[in-house]
């Protein structure tokens, strides 16, 4: 696997857990507002962290970390990700993944295989608007396949939507219609964008909804789409 970087602690990425983070390289989205576009645009051929590296830590924090989590970048344009989750389960950590939803069939497979216990998946936009939010709009109907691959699967799989809301690209409309396609879900966090360091510089200028405004909407949503959990969350 290409992993271009590694947090080894984190506290809130995981429900509940303690978990150790993975970027892997590459992307096959440019969201303008990416905060973690160093992964996003890391080349393949640049260096990356040694996987015996990151396994002798696993191995030496067994019973000490609960988790992993695959982030990116998007872990599942690697063909090689199976066979790296399959090495980290076996050292008895949970996995958790991190996806844009462009690709079903690896969400499928790894479901089925059960090599993930936790799936957080990335909603940007209202259908009909992903090609102006962040130019993926040929990718879609996968995303579509993936939100309902989510929704459907009974095997105990843990899971939550997000979406990073940027006042200028989102209203509450669009925010609304999100909610509605998952309607039951088990969790929808509305993430606030922050301008510090994103991809795009004009996005330096933009900013997100009040804090009030967003609890109020999500509050609102929650209800409205009987979704168990529907909160703000920051970065």
């Amino acid at each position: 696997m290409l992993i271009a970087g590694w947090q080894k602690i984190s506290f809130n990425d995981y429900p509940e857990k303690l978990t150790s983070i993975l970027f892997t390289a590459g992307c096959n989205m440019r969201c303008p507002y990416c905060h973690n576009y160093r992964a996003v645009l890391h080349h393949l051929n640049t260096a990356t962290i040694n996987e015996e590296i990151i396994f002798d830590y696993l191995r030496k924090r067994q019973g000490k970390i609960d988790a992993v989590t695959i982030s990116g970048g998007e872990p599942t344009i690697h063909r090689e990700l199976p066979d790296f989750i399959q090495k980290i389960k076996t050292l008895g950590y949970l996995v958790k993944l991190d996806t844009n939803g462009t690709n079903p069939k690896m969400l499928q497979k790894l479901i089925d295989d059960k090599l993930v216990d936790y799936v957080a998946m990335d909603i940007k936009a209202p259908w009909n608007k992903y090609q102006e939010t962040v130019g993926s709009g040929e990718l879609t109907e996968k995303i579509i396949e993936s939100k309902r691959i989510i929704l459907k699967t009974n095997n105990g799989l843990d899971y939550e939507f997000r979406t990073t809301v940027v006042k200028e690209q989102l209203n509450c409309n669009d925010i609304e219609q999100m909610a509605k396609e998952i309607k039951g879900a088990k969790r929808y966090f509305l993430q606030k964008f922050t301008n510090n360091d994103p991809l795009s510089t004009e996005f330096k200028k933009y900013s997100c909804y009040s804090e009030e405004k967003m609890k109020n909407l999500s509050n609102d949503l929650g209800k409205r789409y009987i979704i168990e959990e529907c909160t703000v969350r920051g970065w």
